[in-house]
This record gives C-alpha cells, structure tokens and sequence, in this order.
C-alpha cells in the first residue's frame, strides 16, 4: 500500500502565506520596539489630526452657515400711509409670485406686541401713544434671493427691504479659503508623516542590512524583501490614524459642553458633528496608505543601491 505524498501549495496559497507571515513579522518587529514605535505613530498621529481638526471645523461652521441661509428670510417694511385693505392685497399678490415660496404678514399691531415680551423694552413701549411701527412683510425666496430684493423693493409700498446676502458672501468666501488651507495643510503635513515613517523603515533597514545582504545574495526578489518593510510602514499609519480620530474624539468632547451653552445663550441647538463611520474608516485607510507608500520609497531607494549586481 502506497503512502500518499503531500500536496503541494498552489500558487495563491503560498502567495497569502508569505504575505501573512510578513504581516505579522512586521507587528512583532514594531512591538519589540515600543518607545520608537510610539515615538513614531505620535509624531504622525499629530501630522495628520491638524489638517482633520481644520477640515472639521470648517465643516462644521458650513453646516451653521446652510442652517442660516436655510432662514434666509426678506423682511419688506411698508409705507406708513399704506391702507390695511391695500396691504391684504399685495400680501395676496406676492404669494403667487414663483420666486416666493412663503409669506408671513405681520401688522403693526402684532410688531409691537412681539415688541412688547423683551423686558428692557416693555417700559418703553407701554409709553408710546401711538403704534409707530408699519405692515411687514416676511418673504422666504424660493430661488435668488438679491433678484426679489431688488423686485420688492421696486413696489410702491415699499419703504425699506432688509436683505442681509453680503455678510454670507463673504462667509463663503472664508469657507472657500479655509477649505484651500486644509488641503494645503494635509499635502505639507502628509508629506511629513511620509518623511516620519521612512525615517524610522530606514534605521530599521540599516539594522538588518547584512541579513538582506545575505538574502540578496541567495536570490531573493526585491519584492520579499520589501514585503515586511511595506507592512511596517502600513501598521505605523494604521496606528497613527487611531491615535489622531482618538484626539479627534478627545477635542469634540471637551469643546461640546461649552459650545453648548454658547449656543444655547443664542437661543440655538447648535452642536459640534464629528467624522461619521465611513469617514473614519477613509482616515484609517489613507494613513495607512501614507505608512506603506513612505516604507516603501525608502525600501525601493535602499534595494536599488544594493543589488549585488551593481
């Protein structure tokens, strides 16, 4: 009876056991080393929570800006003299204009009331003997806002059109520029936690120079010695995209109580948004991404110089 011969591996199967065994030959040589290791996923963590931090913020401060704009109401002030009959009329005619999509009529009488619930201003008021306040009109524009503006305020009855577009302009201006500068900030500080990680592959290359001398010499391709040194760099940005949603995490929690009562003291329920799941997980990737590329320009410079050809 024939014993039977062991199989030998495919391909693929040996393929994915070289590439786990040099997944985890990489980790054990990063965790012999923890003080570098920390050192190194810090240094990273930070370059990469700075251009994050920025594009939260001003992420944030878009969603305020879109829940403003959002209320972006034109408030029509009337002539004194316009008739009551007169100004059900054109309340009635504005509505069916397409670029209002709502109208509030408010009559003097109202204003003042509304006027009347501040406490620094009920004494006052109280004191008045007539109502000094005209017809308002509160229009929210269904499309551009400056254009109906500009119509109301052609009307006759119209004394005075309150449209505040500029200073929202000018926000999206500060918004575009912002989001300019974190971009800039990620491409500079990116480009240093590449630096970062191919520093710390080069000493850790130079410590095993003569054992990939050895393997060169027994006709390894680059592409196994490289292996290890790519995973490394991968496990360094992996980390170091942790640590930076961790001081992410940590910032959010400390801000959010006071931004609270900040905003509550305005009347608004503002809260800070941080990074959603998927958002997240793209920063885990793209760290860990920038780790393997820096490992491995340092790897491909150090195997080119020491072929044993040349």
């Amino acid at each position: 009876m024939s014993t039977p011969q062991p199989t030998q591996p495919t391909a693929i199967t040996a393929w994915f056991e070289q590439h786990l065994y040099s997944l985890s030959a990489s980790l054990g040589r990063a965790l012999r080393k923890p003080w570098a290791t920390l050192l190194t996923i810090g240094v990273m963590a930070v370059a990469l929570s700075l251009p994050l931090g920025l594009a939260l913020v001003l992420g944030n401060v878009e969603r305020f800006a879109g829940n403003v704009q959002q209320a972006r109401a034109l408030s029509v002030f009337l002539k004194q003299d316009t008739d009551a009959t007169r100004v059900a009329a054109l309340a009635d005619e504005l509505r069916t204009w397409p670029d209002v999509a709502s109208l509030e009529w408010r009559t003097p009488d109202e204003g003042l009331q509304r006027l009347r619930q501040n406490p620094a201003l009920g004494g006052a008021i109280d004191q008045l003997e007539d109502n000094p306040l005209p017809h308002l009109f509160i229009l929210t524009p269904a499309h551009d806002e400056a254009a109906l503006a500009e119509r109301l305020q052609a009307l006759p009855e119209a004394e005075w059109v309150q449209h505040d577009a500029l200073w929202r302009e000018r926000l999206d201006q500060w918004l575009a520029f912002g989001e300019r500068l974190a971009w800039v900030l990620a491409i500079l500080l990116g480009a240093g936690a590449l630096l970062v990680v191919g520093n710390t592959v080069r000493l850790d290359i130079q410590s095993r120079k003569e054992e990939i001398g050895v393997l060169q010499l027994l006709g390894a391709t680059d592409g196994f010695i490289r292996r290890p040194f790519l995973y490394l760099g991968a496990w360094y940005g992996l980390a170091a995209g942790a640590l930076a949603l961790l001081l992410l995490t940590l910032a959010q929690h400390y801000l959010s109580q006071p931004l609270a009562k900040l905003a509550a003291s305005y009347g608004s329920h503002f809260a800070l948004q941080g990074l959603t799941l998927w958002q997240a997980l793209m920063v885990m990737a793209v760290a860990a991404l920038l780790g393997w590329l820096g490992a491995g320009i340092v790897t491909g410079h150090f195997l080119r110089l020491t072929r044993p050809e040349r």
